[in-house]
């Protein structure tokens, strides 16, 4: 079976990342999507090779790593680093949050050919919830990354009201100042203990952090 390759894929990385392979642990803070994003503007092969879907890296599918562009992959393969747990279109701003655990998000960018006879060419805009297919997985609780912040992390102050999130073991570049303990509907369902009060966004959007 064949990699499926978008030739024209690029990285389009947000200011807080450092590079197409990786990103500082967590991004800004309180809005509960601190963690690694990237995105590839996908430009699709004339022809789908036999084996794949109809969709560009769909649910269980997995994805090589590479500085210019991402690979759809047999997950057998020795080339296979990530798998799609979630896959939706649109932008994950407005759609549906991504599993918990998920390790970083690849944001897809709209491709429609205007020369394409059966319309294999055309990738709609979407987004695919990743996790990696070996550790470290930042999206873990206390792993200090994944789009999500979720109890069990820690993060640090970045001041003006924000924190990002950071490895609960220290190695991260920013020591952990708080873990978030508890989610709840409200801050008044928090422990005493709390010092920080997180928005984690879901169904219990407040996380109950305390110092480490």
């Amino acid at each position: 079976m064949r990699a499926r390759t978008y030739p024209g894929a690029v990285c389009a990385l947000a200011a807080l990342l450092t590079g197409c392979q990786s990103a500082p642990g967590g991004g800004t803070g309180q809005d509960g999507r601190p963690g690694e994003q990237r995105t590839a503007t996908v430009s699709p092969a004339p022809a789908r090779p036999s084996g794949y879907g109809a969709v560009f890296l769909a649910i269980d599918e997995c994805s090589s790593f590479g500085r210019t562009s991402f690979t759809e992959v047999p997950c057998a393969s020795e080339r296979a680093a990530a798998r799609v747990v979630a896959r939706h279109d649109g932008t994950a701003r407005d759609g549906p949050r991504c599993p918990a655990t998920t390790d970083f998000v690849l944001h897809i960018s709209e491709q429609r050919p205007s020369s394409d006879e059966d319309g294999d060419g055309a990738v709609p805009q979407g987004y695919a919830c990743m996790r990696n297919l070996q550790p470290p997985h930042p999206g873990d609780p206390g792993g200090g990354g994944g789009p999500r912040t979720i109890v069990g992390d820690c993060v640090h102050d970045l001041g003006d009201g924000r924190v990002r999130e950071t490895a609960c073991d220290g190695e991260g570049k920013r020591k952990p100042e708080y873990k978030v303990t508890k989610a709840v509907d409200t801050r008044s369902q928090c422990p005493a203990s709390t010092a920080l009060y997180v928005r984690l966004g879901g169904t219990s959007p407040v996380g109950c952090a305390r110092p480490v």
